[in-house]
């Protein structure tokens, strides 16, 4: 009896245990049941409440299944289920109309997006290195332009060779792959097309926007095999740092001593809510500045908080405060965010488009592939960690700023995120105004 009984309780442990995503099973039935009784009888709240209930029980269902699925999982899979399966569920309408309406509302007007960049960007910067900080900066733009250069000739090539031609594979594939993301790249390409060839904006956007996913998919399965190759090969993995800082022995040492360090560190809720505050303020600043000069303002306040670090003049407290907020991020709320940018902004027939087409796949993966590639040997010869290189440079073939979360997630690289907004904010920019200067030029 005594045997039973301590087999029984140990059932019930391991059951309390169990977890889905961050949440012990008790507290996710508890969800569930609740989410679902309100769905039943149509009273699901269409605000902040309802949408992050949703948003955390199918994000880390969809996640806790990419996780565990062999083969799956060692390439992003729990980023790729969080995000697309959910946009596959809205299309066969496996989510409930209501839960699909709370969270739709809820992305499009409430801006979240932007405020989980701005915490996340100023978190990771404040709790950076200062003196890698400022290494990685001015090295991180050659890598970034050969790569861009290198996957332009490489993708175009393919293309003809395929016979899509090198006016439709640059303007059409390419240039979208690199341009940035949706609202930063595909949409003012798709008008500036529009102005020069005198079709709808709205066509060619939608030619557009299909090609920018699938390039961000393609680079969130690049970043996961990235992840893998960092754990098995740990000479080519900095655990998230981009600059190498000496010889392979110290870097690994540097990396334990700071690990350590930060998990040594207690939370401090106010220190975390000033610097949330101040990422607030930062990117508000950012806003007025762009209304005067047409910067973005995630780019701004990016600026700022490197410049601001790059001189020392960030307290130790912020500091501290950056790291905490930065864990939280990740931890809590990567996740459901991209639960609610695979419902409201990953339209699935708009993915399902370019998969049916061949030729499309294979210049997209041989573009960002190149990307890739070209980030690993260029930032290995500038001293950089090659695995972290190649996940930043694959970022410029993201789809935005959704496209570079989703990206180093994959990669369980999120400190990487401020250089990743260089590279897709500045190198989307600089790709949109090239093709439609070249495009101006030969119609």
């Amino acid at each position: 009896m005594k045997n039973a009984g301590k087999a029984n309780s140990s059932i019930i442990k391991k059951i309390s245990n169990f977890k889905i995503g961050i949440m012990p099973l008790g507290v996710y039935l508890a969800l569930l049941i609740v989410v679902f009784a309100l769905l039943a009888k149509g009273i699901l709240p269409n605000d902040m409440l309802g949408a992050s209930a949703i948003m955390v029980l199918y994000g880390f269902t969809c996640a806790e299944i990419g996780e565990r699925l062999p083969i799956i999982k060692n390439i992003g899979g729990k980023v790729i289920f969080a995000t697309f399966l959910p946009s596959y569920m809205v299309y066969a309408h496996f989510i409930p109309k209501q839960a699909v309406k709370s969270v739709t509302t809820f992305m499009n007007q409430t801006n979240f997006l932007y405020v989980f960049i701005a915490c996340i960007v100023v978190g990771s910067i404040c709790s950076m290195n200062r003196q890698v900080l400022i290494k990685a900066f001015v090295r991180m733009f050659v890598p970034l332009i050969a790569g861009a250069v290198t996957a332009s000739a490489v993708g175009i090539g393919v293309g003809t060779l395929l016979g899509l031609g090198a006016y439709k594979t640059y303007f059409y594939i390419v240039a979208p792959i690199m341009a940035g993301g949706v609202g930063e790249g595909a949409l003012p390409l798709a008008m500036g097309y529009s102005a020069i060839l005198g079709k709808s904006s709205d066509t060619i956007f939608a030619e557009v926007l299909p090609i920018v996913m699938i390039g961000s998919l393609v680079a969130i399965i690049f970043s996961g095999m990235l992840k893998h190759i960092g754990e098995k090969y740990p000479q080519f993995s900095g655990n998230g740092k981009l600059m190498k800082s000496g010889s392979e022995d110290e870097i690994l040492e540097l990396a334990k001593a700071g690990n350590k360090a930060k998990a040594e560190l207690k939370i401090d809720l106010a220190q975390m809510s000033v610097t949330g505050i101040l990422a607030f303020a930062l990117y508000l600043g950012g806003v007025f500045v762009n209304s005067l000069i047409g910067l973005p303002a995630p780019i701004v306040m990016l600026l700022a908080v490197v410049i601001a670090k790059m001189l020392g003049v960030i307290p130790n407290s912020i500091e501290n405060g950056g790291h905490a907020l930065f864990r939280f991020i990740v931890i809590a709320i990567t996740i459901p965010l991209l639960v609610g940018i695979g419902i409201a902004k990953t339209p699935w027939l708009n993915l399902v488009a370019v998969f049916t087409n061949p030729r499309y796949l294979i210049v997209i993966v041989c573009t960002v592939l190149t990307v890739v590639i070209v980030g690993w040997f260029v930032g290995k010869a500038m001293n950089m960690n090659p695995v972290e290189a190649a996940m930043v440079t694959a970022c410029n073939s993201g789809q935005g700023g959704t496209g570079d979360i989703a990206i180093l997630t994959a990669g369980n690289r999120l400190e990487l995120l401020p250089f990743a907004q260089v590279a897709t904010r500045l190198g989307g920019a600089a790709t949109v105004t090239i093709a439609i200067a070249i495009l101006r030029m030969i119609s």
